[in-house]
């Protein structure tokens, strides 16, 4: 099981972590916590409904990664794409953002309740709605790790994967490496469970 999820009996699915692990996941999803932002929390006595309507930004973030994680919905050719595109952000994108809180905030809650010890590797299980969450936030630490890397398609000659040890980039690009690993075995995993 070591660095792959399988499924468990039930559902769910279970990986076994290292304290090393453990305290990397920890960090980046704090990290993206942090990048993400404070959500707006439901005023006490506030109409419930009215946080349905409530309007978000309707200007793409000018962090490129927040831009990855947020992108515009229609694009920018044209005026009227780009009013589209502000009005779908504008409505969406609070949402968007407070799903994408939880998500990493699962993964920190599902981790602190472990305690690895050296090179002891500690089981994580998790329930189906756990798996998907870590599933969302895999994917947003890895778009967000992708775009500071400046990871595009045409990176398929792998230069970036042979980074002498010496590059500063080297611990983002395994990490990157490692959460895509992490990634595919849970999906493969939430797949063949269901």
């Amino acid at each position: 099981m070591a660095g792959r999820f399988e499924v468990l009996p039930g559902g769910g699915a279970a990986v076994a972590l290292d304290e090393v692990e453990i305290s990397i996941l920890r960090s980046l999803a704090v990290q993206l916590m942090e990048l993400i932002g404070p959500g707006d929390e439901p005023v006490e006595g506030e109409d419930p409904l009215a946080a349905l309507f409530a309007e978000g930004p309707s200007e793409a973030p000018s962090d490129p990664a927040l831009k990855r994680l947020f992108p515009d919905a229609y694009g920018d050719e044209d005026e009227e794409l780009r009013a589209a595109a502000a009005d779908f952000r504008r409505y969406t994108e609070n949402d968007l953002r407070a799903r994408k809180r939880q998500d990493a905030l699962a993964v920190i809650r599902s981790l602190d309740g472990l305690s690895a010890t050296g090179d002891d590797a500690v089981v994580l299980k998790l329930t189906v709605d756990e798996a998907r969450a870590w599933l969302g936030a895999l994917n947003d630490l890895r778009l967000t790790i992708g775009t500071r890397l400046e990871v595009t398609d045409e990176d398929e000659s792998g230069d970036l994967y042979r980074l002498p040890d010496s590059d500063p980039r080297k611990p983002m690009v395994m990490a990157y490496l490692w959460l895509g690993a992490l990634q595919e075995s849970l999906v493969e995993t939430l797949m063949s469970g269901e």
